[in-house]
């Protein structure tokens, strides 16, 4: 097939694997590969791994330490010490418990405050694996807390466990609150289960989510009020309170004052191809709700573009907005950028309306006419979008892009064999991956055992 051609492929019939034993094997990736791109299509600048790694465990240390002081608190308050029978054995295990969990509750609204700092380090993905896995500790440790406290406080004072948790709510200051700020955020937690999720419109989803911010404020005024390591330790309560104000100030600074004004600044943004931001559309209707789209154009310091398919209430509904209407930007976010990038050659691999970041990348990424392939796998044709823009590019800058089509039902579309059969040498190339979930770990998987290392793959999940 010529450089500039772009073919469309029909999904495979489940004989085609055993037929794909005469294409030929993937080209194993060399033990070192170094990129020296400076051809067209644009710059590539990327943050040194080192660099990286360095201020990547300087900040993980510094979320270490900050967890060693929170438990010194509960050691400095008496701790072990203050253990002499199983109510104590209880009670104490849950102050630590309650300590931590609320610690990482303030974690958790930091990993995805968009901390500008943090999305350069780290990437918006692996935040958000980070989010999700701190998430369930911190709620598994307050309902640790709850309950071993609760326990405790019922074996102490043998009574039964309602006439306990009625002298809690009566006698202690705050527990009322902090049981609905607990309540709040396991309802949060619950609606973040994949299978729940699923579920839910990504309205209610969001809409459950701002509750996070009242559960911790509600928990606040519990924690300095009745909790045993606080009562009268100034210190305590001055570095716990700071604790709270400095995670106040970020999502202030990051999620409300920023977004508004450098929606104002495009030229300023320094948004790449392969990005996203939040937007906001004030209309009458849409003001109140912000959905996170991908750029399906490289940004050219004038304008922004996505594109947007209609799948949901909220995403048909985009086409009726009038020009004109303002918008606010929230952005940009992701590392699935030239930016990733460490070898000369790559693959583009998109799945369904996933081709927005990939179509980006192929208009602005650095290279010559056979670095760069595009693959696009979608069910029927008429769900493949941007064809004709991507064919334009294709035959402008001499790449080739693959149409790969067929249900979902066939006999995996994107096998091994299938892309060596598109792709030789796709083990020494990188790998860009975008598309709904399920195909993103589907394709992960495939370039695995097609001799793709795990380091050289870039994913972008579509999915909230």
């Amino acid at each position: 097939m010529p450089p500039t051609a772009a073919s469309a492929i029909k999904a495979a019939p489940a004989s085609f694997t055993a037929r794909a034993s005469h294409t030929p094997a993937c080209r194993r990736a060399p033990a070192r590969a170094r990129l020296t791109l400076s051809r067209g299509g644009g710059t590539l600048v990327r943050v040194s791994a080192r660099a990286r790694r360095v201020a990547g465990w300087g900040l993980a240390l510094l979320a270490l330490a900050n967890a060693a002081v929170v438990v010194s608190l509960w050691l400095a308050a008496g701790g072990p010490a203050d253990v002499h029978d199983t109510s104590s054995a209880l009670t104490s295990a849950g102050r630590v418990a309650g300590l931590l969990g609320a610690y990482l509750v303030l974690v958790e609204l930091l990993l995805l405050a968009r901390i500008p700092l943090l999305e350069r380090l780290y990437g918006f993905e692996r935040l958000a694996v980070a989010h999700r896995i701190n998430g369930r500790v911190a709620i598994s440790l307050l309902l640790a807390h709850a309950a071993l406290i609760t326990t405790g406080y019922t074996t102490g004072d043998r009574i039964s466990l309602p006439g306990e948790v009625e002298r809690l709510i009566t006698g202690y200051p705050g527990v009322i609150t902090a049981i609905a700020g607990l309540a709040l955020l396991t309802a949060v937690a619950i609606t973040s289960a994949v299978a729940v999720r699923r579920r839910l419109r990504y309205e209610t989803w969001h809409f459950v989510h701002l509750y996070a911010y009242l559960g911790v404020a509600l928990a606040f005024s519990h924690q300095l009020a009745t909790g045993t390591d606080f009562l009268a330790r100034p210190a305590a309560r001055a570095y716990w309170t700071a604790l709270y104000v400095v995670t106040l100030g970020a999502l202030v600074i990051f999620r409300l004052l920023l977004p508004p004004v450098r929606s104002l600044l495009v030229h300023r943004l320094r948004a790449q191809a392969g990005q996203f931001f939040t937007w906001r559309f004030l209309t009458r209707d849409r003001w109140w709700e912000a959905h996170p789209f991908s750029l399906s154009a490289a940004p050219d310091g004038r304008r922004l573009r996505i594109t947007v398919k209609g799948i949901g209430d909220y995403t048909a509904s985009l086409r009726a907005i009038p020009p004109g209407t303002r918008v606010i930007a929230e952005g940009p976010f992701g590392s699935f950028t030239a930016a990733a990038r460490r070898r000369p050659r790559v693959a583009l691999i998109a799945g369904g309306v996933g081709i927005t970041p990939i179509r980006a990348l192929l208009e602005s990424m650095p290279g010559g006419p056979e670095d760069i392939t595009v693959v696009y796998r979608a069910v029927h044709d008429d769900d493949v979008i941007l064809r004709s823009e991507l064919d334009e590019l294709a035959g402008r800058r001499g790449v080739e892009v693959h149409y790969v089509l067929g249900g979902h039902d066939a006999a995996e579309p994107l096998s091994p064999e299938r892309l060596c059969a598109l792709m030789p040498d796709i083990a020494t190339r990188d790998v860009y991956v975008c598309g709904p979930p399920a195909m993103v770990e589907a394709t992960r998987a495939t370039l695995g055992r097609s001799g793709v290392s795990r380091r050289h793959i870039v994913t972008e999940r579509f999915a909230y």
